[in-house]
């Protein structure tokens, strides 16, 4: 049997830059297990409604099984010159069947099998990098527990703003990924439609029964229009978008991580196993996973504008520019599983230094706010005028080389008389953070409250 299988039409041998052009195999052969599921459904559909025979159907089915066994094997070599692995399957079980095996490919074309395979393909990952996430998450609640009474300061411009504490900045992580989670189910979901059925564009004359191998395949239900389906690319630009935002968040801890870990912060200590020496400075240990997971977020970004490239000008139905499709989605999805692998490793591991913290609370005059919104509760003046006087406070502070925490209620009174001595009680930066009592705050009720809400939803999450 020719292993150009679809050649019916083209009668002189195609020139060789059109077979290395054409040639999938050395990438879309991963689907392999994919398709021979597919195949395995189809065919016990075609021999329930009376298309194959009984026995043509049972030596499909065992042919099938014999294939996947000598794939993963390597008794069958998948770096043949088949164009695909759905050529290199249909070819190989022919081999094993004869014409059994011919008989496999009535009523289905492969367009809507390569949208069967690659749908399969990506709701199956989409759940694992679901799972990965929760995986993720826990770890991060699990830090914030740890470490809820320890401070730090939080920053906006990357300056010093407002003690917060350090649960409360795992948390906001932990949210992060929440939703990357929340998106990765919504887009299963959504998209857990069966194309097997839809042929090359139109559907079949023959009498299949699309509902039974959606069924078997673990879908919800067939898609509902086949000119759409066979083209239809929207479930992998859906996963390609959710790996690019969720590597984003990524990224963002990553530059987090890099910045705590230096000298100059001290906040972090990474574990030895997650980083790597110098090869000319015998001191250095430098954070290669934090800075490789920044990096790679930028090969995913190039990933989901890669296809939305190829798609944009593309007319119904099926084009072969969708053959580039699937190396980007591979690539993206292989950087999303073992990111996040490593990542929760990195955390589990990472030691807190919380003397380090505490002490950065004490600079950069953090407590300002809590000064200001004294005057504005105490004396009764309006925010604006308190928000000046606290300037000019903190001006007093810089000239005296103290922050405004440490300054004492003389030196307070004489920055500005309408300022009492229980003022110095407020600059305290616990007692800054647990003022921040509204919901969502970093005050250690709310944060509290926030921390069982994540362990109720993490619960809830596994067990659905």
């Amino acid at each position: 049997m020719s292993k150009k299988i679809a050649s019916a039409r083209i009668q002189t041998e195609s020139s060789e830059l059109l077979k290395e052009l054409n040639n999938s195999l050395p990438f879309d052969r991963v689907l392999y297990r994919e398709d021979i599921e597919g195949s395995k459904a189809h065919a016990s559909m075609l021999m329930h409604q009376g298309i194959i025979s009984k026995e043509d159907y049972e030596k499909i089915d065992r042919g099938l099984d014999q294939v996947l066994e000598e794939i993963e094997s390597g008794d069958f070599s998948l770096e043949g010159d088949d164009e695909d692995i759905h050529m290199a399957i249909e070819r190989r079980l022919t081999e094993i069947v004869g014409d059994a095996g011919k008989r496999l490919h009535t009523a289905r074309s492969r367009n809507d099998q390569v949208a069967l395979d690659f749908r399969l393909y990506v709701l199956r990952h989409s759940r694992t990098i679901a799972d990965l996430l929760l995986d993720l998450i826990e770890s991060f609640v699990d830090t914030a527990e740890r470490h809820k009474d320890v401070l730090l300061p939080g920053m906006t411009h990357l300056q010093h703003a407002q003690p917060i504490n350090f649960a409360y900045h795992m948390l906001a992580y932990a949210s992060m990924f929440r939703r990357d989670y929340e998106r990765f189910v919504d887009s299963h979901d959504r998209n857990n439609l069966s194309p097997l059925g839809c042929a090359a564009l139109a559907g079949t004359p023959h009498p299949i029964d699309r509902e039974m191998t959606a069924k078997m395949l673990g879908f919800k239900a067939p898609t509902l229009n086949c000119l759409d389906t066979v083209s239809d690319r929207d479930f992998a630009l859906e996963l390609l978008f959710n790996v690019a935002t969720m590597m984003m968040h990524i990224s963002r801890l990553s530059e987090e991580l890099i910045l705590w870990s230096t000298s100059e912060f001290s906040f972090v200590k990474l574990s030895d196993k997650h980083a790597t020496g110098s090869s000319i400075m015998p001191q250095k240990k430098n954070p290669d996973i934090p800075e490789l997971l920044r990096g790679k977020t930028g090969r995913t970004y190039g990933n989901l504008i890669s296809l939305l490239t190829v798609m944009k000008g593309l007319p119904l139905a099926y084009n072969k520019d969708t053959q580039e499709d699937k190396e980007g989605v591979f690539d993206s999805v292989r950087t999303a599983e073992i990111s996040l692998r490593v990542l929760k490793e990195m955390i589990d591991e990472m030691r807190i230094d919380r003397e380090a913290m505490e002490a950065a609370c004490n600079r950069g005059h953090l407590t300002a706010t809590d000064l200001a919104d004294y005057l504005v509760k105490r004396v009764g003046l309006p925010f604006r005028d308190a928000y000046h006087i606290v300037g000019s406070v903190v001006n007093y502070a810089e000239e005296l080389g103290k922050d405004i925490s440490e300054l004492t209620a003389e030196e307070l009174q004489r920055a500005d008389s309408r300022i009492g001595p229980e003022a110095c009680a407020i600059l305290d930066s616990r007692a800054s953070m647990d003022a921040r009592n509204s919901e969502g705050g970093t005050g250690s009720e709310p944060t509290r409250m926030q921390l069982e809400r994540m362990k109720r939803w993490l619960q809830e999450a596994r067990q659905s």
